[in-house]
């Protein structure tokens, strides 16, 4: 019996843990410039795991962005009120769906999971920045990998596209209406994590 439970691959229900790692901002003051005037962001994760392979992944993170868009190619409309540089704080709090290309797990026993693999994840979530909160669809891919049957370790890269364009102080330059997802600000995050897992599944031995 306790020969059969110690090669047993034990799957758990939630993991939680850290995160953190640089920011960067896409919008009016800043067009195509990938890590162009990066900041720092972490917080808080936690992930529900539906199976080895399917997860929701939830976050509560703090971050900032900032540019300037006098320093771009763009030549903009001279416009006073507008706010052309900036660093504004924001809370980002969001759910995101996970899908690994392999079951993850510590690699013992009949399963076959693997230590380590990619995954890619599309979520929802809500942003908070410079007095107005708007939604925004995370879109983005990672790489976990199990450090101990219980400590995960990975690296996740997501691009949050808000349904705002009022993030950086900077609104509708051109005074053409905006769409559904057409001159709307975003923002990307790199972040490392660790995480330990909760809530062993399956502990019952089945004889």
């Amino acid at each position: 019996m306790a020969l059969s439970l110690h090669a047993q691959e034990l799957e758990y229900g939630m993991e939680l843990g850290v995160m953190g790692g640089p920011s960067f901002y896409m919008g009016d003051a800043n067009l195509h410039g990938f890590y162009k005037n990066t900041t720092i962001a972490g917080g808080l994760m936690g992930r529900y795991n539906i199976n080895p392979r399917m997860s929701l992944k939830f976050n509560l993170a703090y971050g900032k962005i900032k540019g300037d868009a006098t320093k771009g190619d763009n030549k903009f409309p001279a416009t006073p009120e507008q706010a052309w540089n900036f660093d504004n704080a924001l809370i980002d709090a969001g759910c995101q769906y996970e899908l690994s290309f392999w079951g993850f797990g510590t690699g013992t026993g009949y399963k076959g999971h693997k230590r380590l693999t990619p995954y890619i994840q599309l979520g929802l979530g809500f942003t908070h920045c410079n007095d107005a909160l708007t939604m925004n669809i995370p879109v983005g891919f990672g790489i976990k990998y199990k450090l101990r049957p219980r400590w995960n370790v990975g690296i996740d890269w997501t691009m949050r596209f808000s349904m705002s364009d009022k993030l950086d102080g900077i609104e509708d330059l051109y005074r053409i209406k905006s769409g559904f997802m057409k001159n709307k600000d975003s923002y990307s995050w790199t972040m490392l994590y660790i995480s330990y897992d909760l809530c062993p599944k399956y502990r019952k031995c089945n004889n």
